[in-house]
């Protein structure tokens, strides 16, 4: 049970339990045997667990390469976990994924791609684009229909029915990502994955597509997984937020406490690395150091090469996410009270 989430509440929606995603990349068999060198493998999610409840947001936040996009991935079965599991309204949606009712499941789960310039095929006009999953899906095959239901989702995003002789390049990025947000909802889906979609954005582009999410979130009570580098954007539309380092959850509390006062080291340090508008003067600390080589974590808590209060056990023993005041953290400065 997460800290918001009152006794005898409705189960959540997503339920993500020590999911971890391994990879094999290491060089081919022949070069390891010349060269003996041993299989190399990236743990690019190591163990998280979080819950979404319905018509709520949980972002995930971290720097680059710390594993955000896999978990992204794993929760829509574009990979399979390699240990845990994701339970979706009751059921074990990896097992459900693989037989034939899971097309089923798959109209309830979509996902945003970050790069609206990648994600929408050149050479199809914005109805086939949008209109893709209600023919994949069984959904609408009348032509007629397919055109009346494909205007009615670019309206529902800003967009007009007029656009749908058009091609992606004869739109902006930001009405780019309008058409994958409309392509998302074809299904009438329950959970939407969002895969840092507004960072390829301009700012003032990033503030649109923001409040257009979030109208739909009320309108339709959608579940969002948003995942971002952006802590001001996070702000706007989260009501959980998940710190992640090197694949695990370092920190998970609800929006406000996380902003107000950050527990974890990690997340102090993103929080105080951004400017702001009457600290002027004030000396801040940037995130210092560098991440550690994923293919070679350092023992123990995986941070302790970059934290100013890090001991002897921080070098040795990995800690544990674990429920301290309210708030889940995974430090043992904070275990011990020594922050």
């Amino acid at each position: 049970m997460t800290e918001c989430q009152a006794p005898g509440a409705a189960a959540p929606l997503v339920q993500a339990h020590d999911l971890a995603k391994v990879f094999d990349v290491s060089v081919p068999w022949l070069n390891r045997v010349i060269e003996r060198r041993p299989r190399q493998l990236l743990h690019a999610v190591d163990g998280v667990s979080f819950d979404i409840r319905q018509g709520q947001t949980l972002a995930l936040v971290g720097e680059s390469g710390c594993g955000k996009s896999t978990v992204a991935r794993l929760l829509v079965g574009l990979y399979e976990p390699t240990r845990g599991g994701l339970t979706f309204d009751g059921q074990d949606a990896h097992a459900a994924f693989k037989t034939p009712q899971g097309r089923r499941l798959r109209r309830r789960i979509q996902m945003i791609f970050q790069d609206p310039y990648a994600s929408l095929n050149p050479r199809w006009i914005v109805e086939d684009i949008v209109g893709e999953p209600l023919k994949e899906h069984g959904i609408i095959t009348d032509r007629a229909q397919l055109e009346e239901r494909v205007g009615e989702l670019l309206r529902s995003v800003g967009l007009s029915a007029l656009d749908m002789v058009k091609y992606p390049h004869q739109f902006s990025g930001g009405q780019r990502q309008r058409i994958s947000i409309a392509r998302a909802l074809a299904t009438e889906p329950e959970f939407l994955v969002c895969d840092e979609p507004t960072s390829a954005l301009d700012v003032s582009v990033q503030a649109q597509v923001l409040n257009i999410m979030k109208d739909l979130q009320r309108q339709r009570g959608l579940t969002y997984l948003f995942i971002s580098h952006n802590l001001a954007v996070v702000r706007h539309v989260s009501d959980q937020v998940g710190v992640m380092y090197l694949g695990r959850l370092v920190e998970l509390s609800g929006k406000h406490q996380l902003f107000g006062n950050p527990r974890h080291p990690y997340t102090r340090m993103l929080l105080d690395a951004i400017p702001k508008m009457h600290d002027t003067g004030r000396s801040r600390t940037p995130v210092s150091g560098e991440v550690p080589n994923p293919l070679n974590p350092p023992m123990g808590c995986t941070f302790h090469p970059r934290c100013p209060f890090a001991n002897a056990r921080c070098k040795a023993e990995r800690p544990a996410l674990l429920q301290i005041q309210g708030v889940k953290v995974a430090c043992h400065a904070v275990e011990e009270g020594r922050i």
